[in-house]
């Protein structure tokens, strides 16, 4: 891993040796990679490129209802996001031998954790990317521009695209991370997408916040 860091996950965890702290709150470590130093938020030199912190799973079960539709729905291959200018190819997350979720190696691309459900199942579906890196901004330098009622496209293998409405877009101190409002069960097909953000310290070469932004699903 070469660049920045980002990432979470949902709905059934199947190795119950994952991380416990991430309970209390996903912090989607940022830093080492990431930082906004870069663009004169700072004035600072953003921290070299280096080998990321480990990023923990929620333990346990975070079961969302009617799981067996998920199957049904295609895989997630794309992500567009118009508001913003995002257009990116997805890349699968899924847990390192630690228990921790993987990142995606590039700042370029988001990534889909796949123990979340698929994008148009029933549940939160999960999908991470960076905000920027030394070299300049992550797929989601601009996550934090996205207003309630912008419209998210998840294209999906066979053709068919799952149609996502922003309700909310929040920010929260990593140790106050809303780990069950972002992979707690929920009635209808969802999505969450995360990145770093708030105050970059350069003394640690992370941020201290989270900005993710909530999505219901208008069409599929």
């Amino acid at each position: 891993m070469t660049r920045g860091r980002h990432a979470s996950p949902t709905r059934l965890i199947r190795r119950p040796w994952a991380v416990a702290a991430a309970l209390i709150g996903i912090t989607m470590v940022c830093g080492a990679v990431t930082g906004l130093a870069w663009a004169g938020h700072t004035g600072r030199a953003a921290t070299p490129v280096g080998k990321p912190p480990l990023v923990p799973v929620p333990k346990g079960k975070w079961a969302a209802a009617a799981q067996a539709l998920s199957a049904a729905v295609p895989k997630p291959t794309a992500l567009d996001i118009p508001a913003i200018g995002v257009q990116t190819s997805l890349v699968r997350l899924g847990l390192t031998p630690a228990g921790t979720l993987q990142v995606p190696a590039s700042t370029a691309v988001a990534g889909w954790y796949t123990d979340s459900p698929r994008p148009g199942a029933i549940g939160a579906a999960v999908i991470a990317g960076h905000v920027d890196s030394y070299l300049g901004p992550g797929v989601f330098f601009r996550l934090r521009d996205l207003r309630p009622g912008n419209l998210i496209y998840v294209r999906r293998y066979h053709g068919s695209l799952a149609v996502f409405r922003v309700t909310a877009v929040r920010t929260f101190l990593k140790k106050e991370f809303p780990a069950a409002d972002v992979y707690g069960p929920v009635p209808d097909a969802q999505l969450r997408l995360i990145t770093c953000g708030g105050t970059f310290d350069p003394s640690n070469g992370h941020y201290l916040s989270n900005v993710i932004v909530f999505a219901v699903l208008a069409s599929a």
